[in-house]
Order: structure tokens, then sequence, then C-alpha cells
């Protein structure tokens, strides 16, 4: 995948249990983690602003893109 999701590397410079940012943005823990593993196909960007907030970070703190060499398909 292109996209890498770094939410645990921003929760784990704000000193923040999964738990706790689940709570804070009103999500499941469940949901959290396919976010983070970055097993998550589309993420809202009402979640991603309270993330951010929560987090006290911007978007391109939390997402980050790499070229992984694959053609898109037609």
């Amino acid at each position: 995948m292109s996209i890498i999701v770094n939410v645990d590397v921003m929760m784990a410079k704000r000193k923040m249990s999964s738990q706790e940012l689940a709570e804070k943005i009103g999500i499941t823990q469940a949901n959290l983690s396919i976010l983070k593993t970055g097993k998550a196909k589309a993420i809202r960007f009402s979640t991603l602003e309270m993330i951010c907030k929560a987090l006290e970070c911007q978007p391109g703190d939390i997402l980050e893109y790499k070229d992984d060499g694959i053609e898109p398909e037609e």
C-alpha cells in the first residue's frame, strides 16, 4: 500500500494508549487497530480531524505517501 498510517507513532509521541485515543475520538479499539495497521480502505475527514485534535498534530503527521512502484489498474 502506498499510504502509510503513522497513528501509532503520534500516539507514542503523545504517550497516549489506543484505548484513550479511541475513547476521545469515539471509535472502537478494533476500528482504531484497523487504521493503525494500514488495513483501512478509507478514513472520514471527520475522523481524521478528531484524531488530529486529540493528538495535537496535522494530517501529514499521521498520513504518509510512499511510491511502491505499482501501476494502478485501468
